[in-house]
C-alpha cells in the first residue's frame, strides 16, 4: 500500500487499486461517493492517453452495509524496481529513459487540445493567480513560526518577474504553446520498461491545472529530477523537450516555471504534513527552497558594462554574456548598423565626429536601450557593451530597466593608462574605431560613475568575468541548473 494527499493505492497480484479519500482540500472536492465515481472515471480517461495499457478501468469496492459501493481505478501492477525515482536514487544512467519521455511528452502537446479556454489558463495573469493562491494557502496550513524560509522573498521575485513579462506570456499563446498536458509529472509515476517508459497518474481534478504551457509541464519532471538530486539530468531533460518541440523559450522562463512547480509540490508536502506524513514538513523546506534558488536565477537582468576605449570592456562583455547564455548587445556594432555599413568596416574619425557626433551616438544609444526593452519583455537577460561615459545615458538605461522591472547591474572596467593605450595600439580592425587620441578625449569628458561595480580588467579574463558574475548574481553563480542559450549578438 502507498498513500498520497488525495488517495491510497493497494497492491494486489498484478493489479494496482487507486482509492481515494473522502477528502475537500479546496482545489479539490472528493467528499461525495458521486464527486469520487466522476474523478475515477475521468482519471481512466487521461491517463490512457499516455498509458493506454495500464489503465484498465473503474471498478467497485463493496462493504458489508454499504449503500453504494466505492469507486476504484484498476490498474495493471508496474514493476517497483523499474520507477524513474527508483533508478535516479540508484544512480543509473537514465538519459535513454529522459530522451524518449521528452519525444513523448513533446508528441503529446503536439497533438493536445487548444482553443480559447486552454489559452486563458496561460497568460501571465492567470499564473499570476495560481502563485497567490498557493502564497495564501502556504500561510493558512502552517503558522507565521513555520513558514517556509524566504518565502517573502519568493513573493517579491514571483510578483517581480511577472509584471515585466506579459509581452513573452502573450506570445506564448500566440506560439501555441498552451496546450492541455499531464499536469504531474513525476518521476515517482514514470516507469522505465523495456518496450518504452509508460507515464502515469495525468493530473485529473481540474481541467484548469492541465492547461499549461507546454514547458511548464515538462518543468514538472524537472523540478522532481532535481528534488531527487540529479540536476544535470533535469536540465538535459527540458534541453531535450526543448528540442523535440521547437521552443526556444528563454532560461528566465524554464528557470520561472521549475520554480512554480516546486513552490506547488511544498505546499503538497505542506498537505500531507498536516496529514502526519513522515518527513514531509521537511521535504516542503527543500523544495521551497529550490522554488527560491530558480527564482533567483529566472530575474530578469540588464548589465551595462562600460569603461574607456581600452579597458577591456568588450572582452568582458563578451566573456559574461557567453558565460550567463544571455544576449549581447554592443554600441559599436549599433552604430555601424544603423549607418548601414557592416560592423568591421572602418569608420574611424576624430573625437565627436563622422559617426561619432553627439546625435548620432545618443541615436545609437537610444536604438541600444530601444532593442534591450523588447528583449528584456521578452524574458531574455541582455548584456549592453558600450562606453557609458553620459550620465544621461545611464539614467536612460535605469529608466529602461525600471520599466521592464529588470535588475539593473553597472560594471565599470578599468586598466592602467599604459596597458589601456597598448590595447588600443595592438587591436586588429574591428568594431570599435577609437584610437589613444580618441581614448584621451573621453578621459577627459567622462562623468563620475560612483554606482557602478568597479572592475579591474590589467589581470586576468577570468578574475575580471568571476568578479562580474559576483556582482550579478550576488547569492552566488551555481544555485540553479543553468538552461542556457547560445551566445547570441545581432549583426
Amino acid at each position: 500500500m502507498c498513500e498520497t494527499h488525495t488517495a491510497v493505492v493497494f497492491f494486489m497480484g498484478d493489479r494496482a487499486y487507486k482509492l481515494k479519500k473522502p477528502v475537500d482540500l479546496g482545489f479539490l472536492d472528493y467528499s461525495t461517493v458521486a464527486a469520487r465515481r466522476t474523478v475515477c472515471e475521468r482519471e481512466v480517461a487521461l491517463n490512457r492517453q499516455f498509458a493506454p495499457d495500464v489503465y484498465l478501468g473503474v471498478g467497485e469496492l463493496r462493504s458489508p452495509g454499504a449503500d453504494v459501493p466505492e469507486p476504484v481505478v484498476v490498474m495493471r501492477r508496474m514493476p517497483t524496481g523499474r520507477r524513474l525515482s527508483t533508478l535516479v536514487a540508484e544512480g543509473v544512467d537514465v538519459d535513454r529513459v529522459l530522451d524518449a519521455v521528452a519525444r513523448r511528452l513533446a508528441a503529446h502537446h503536439a497533438g493536445a487540445a487548444r482553443g480559447p479556454e486552454v489559452d486563458a489558463q496561460g497568460t501571465r495573469d492567470a499564473l499570476s493567480a495560481r502563485w497567490e493562491a498557493g502564497f495564501t494557502q502556504v500561510r493558512e496550513l502552517v503558522g507565521p513560526e513555520h513558514l517556509p524560509d524566504g518565502l517573502a522573498e519568493t513573493e517579491r521575485l514571483v510578483r517581480r518577474y511577472l509584471a515585466g513579462r506579459k509581452q513573452l506570456f502573450d506570445s506564448r499563446i500566440a506560439e501555441g504553446r498552451i496546450v492541455d498536458g499531464h499536469g504531474d509529472l513525476l518521476g515517482d509515476d514514470i516507469f522505465c520498461l523495456d518496450d518504452g517508459p509508460r507515464i502515469l497518474d495525468c493530473l485529473e481534478f481540474d481541467d484548469h491545472l492541465r492547461h499549461v504551457d507546454g514547458l511548464d509541464d515538462a518543468a514538472f519532471l524537472a523540478m522532481d529530477l532535481e528534488h531527487l538530486g540529479a540536476p544535470e539530468a533535469a536540465a538535459y531533460f527540458l534541453a531535450r523537450y526543448g528540442e523535440y518541440s521547437g521552443d526556444p523559450a528563454p532560461p528566465s522562463l524554464r528557470h520561472h516555471y521549475v520554480a512554480y512547480r516546486a513552490f506547488v509540490r511544498a505546499k503538497v508536502s505542506l498537505i500531507q504534513a498536516a496529514q502526519g506524513g513522515p518527513g514531509a514538513e521537511a521535504a516542503a523546506r527543500r523544495l521551497a527552497s529550490v522554488a527560491l534558488r530558480h527564482l533567483r536565477t529566472s530575474s530578469v537582468g540588464l548589465t551595462l558594462v562600460g569603461g574607456l576605449p581600452g579597458s577591456g570592456k568588450s572582452t568582458l562583455s563578451g566573456a559574461l554574456a557567453d558565460r550567463l547564455g544571455v544576449t549581447l548587445l554592443s554600441s559599436d556594432r549599433m552604430r555601424k548598423e544603423l549607418a548601414g555599413i557592416p560592423a568591421e568596416q572602418s569608420a574611424a574619425a576624430g573625437y565627436g565626429e563622422g559617426l561619432y557626433t553627439p546625435e548620432r551616438t545618443a541615436e545609437a544609444y537610444a536604438a541600444l536601450l530601444d532593442r534591450a526593452s523588447t528583449l528584456l519583455a521578452s524574458g531574455e537577460s541582455v548584456v549592453l557593451d558600450a562606453t557609458w561615459t553620459d550620465a544621461e545615458q545611464r539614467e536612460a538605461a535605469v529608466r529602461a530597466a525600471e520599466r521592464a522591472d529588470a535588475d539593473l547591474v553597472a560594471l565599470h572596467c578599468r586598466a592602467p593608462l599604459d596597458v589601456a593605450e597598448a590595447r588600443i595600439e595592438g587591436r586588429a580592425p574591428g568594431p570599435s574605431d577609437a584610437d589613444v587620441a580618441v581614448a584621451r578625449a573621453m578621459a577627459a569628458r567622462e562623468a563620475p560613475w560612483s554606482e557602478a561595480v568597479t572592475i579591474d580588467t590589467s589581470g586576468s579574463l577570468e578574475s575580471a568575468v568571476v568578479r562580474a558574475l559576483a556582482a550579478v548574481h550576488p547569492w552566488g553563480t551555481s544555485q540553479a541548473p543553468i538552461f542556457r542559450r547560445p551566445y547570441m549578438e545581432p549583426d
